[in-house]
C-alpha cells in the first residue's frame, strides 16, 4: 500500500545507489535539516532517494535493522524500506521505524526538534504517545 502511495513522490527524485554513498548522502541530508547525524542508523543500505520539491525521502537496506541508542537505552527497529516526508528540524509520516516500550514494538510517525535551543528531539508513535531526548543521544557513534 505504501508503495502506491508514495510511487508519484518517486518521480523526478535524486535516487543514489550503493551503501557507502547512501549513508553519505542520508547523514548530509539529516546535517542540512537540522537533524542529528546518526538519528538514520542503518547498513547495506541499497537506495536512497530524495524528492527535494515534495520534501520526500525513502531508504532500502538489504534487511531490517535493530539498534540501540545507548545514550538513552532506546532499541529502535528500522525495516527494509524507510520512508519519511521531511522539512526543516522535522521528519514527518515516517513508515518503517519502530521503537520499543516495555514489550511493545510502537511506530514512529514523527521526529521533530521544536525549539533548537532545548537541544531535544522530539519522537510521537501512531498512538499518539511521545517522548524527547537530548539531541546528543542521535549523534553518529
Amino acid at each position: 500500500m505504501a508503495s502506491q502511495t508514495t510511487e508519484s513522490f518517486r518521480e523526478g527524485a535524486e535516487v543514489h545507489r550503493g551503501d557507502d554513498l547512501c549513508r553519505k548522502k542520508s547523514i548530509q541530508l539529516l546535517e542540512e535539516l537540522g537533524l542529528p547525524k546518526g538519528l538514520l542508523p542503518l547498513e547495506n543500505v541499497e537506495e536512497f532517494g530524495y524528492n527535494r520539491a515534495a520534501g520526500f525521502i525513502w531508504l532500502v537496506q538489504k534487511k531490517k535493522k535493530e539498534h540501540t541508542f545507548k545514550k538513552i537505552k532506546q532499541t529502535v527497529s528500522y525495516a527494509t524500506e524507510v520512508i519519511a516526508f521531511v522539512e526543516q528540524r522535522k521528519m514527518k509520516k515516517i513508515m518503517g521505524v519502530k521503537t520499543k516500550e516495555l514489550l511493545l514494538w510502537l511506530s514512529v510517525v514523527e521526529v521533530f526538534i521544536d525549539d533548537p535551543s532545548t537541544e531535544k528531539i522530539t519522537f510521537k508513535t501512531g498512538t499518539g504517545l511521545s517522548d524527547s531526548f537530548p539531541v546528543s543521544a542521535f549523534e553518529l557513534e
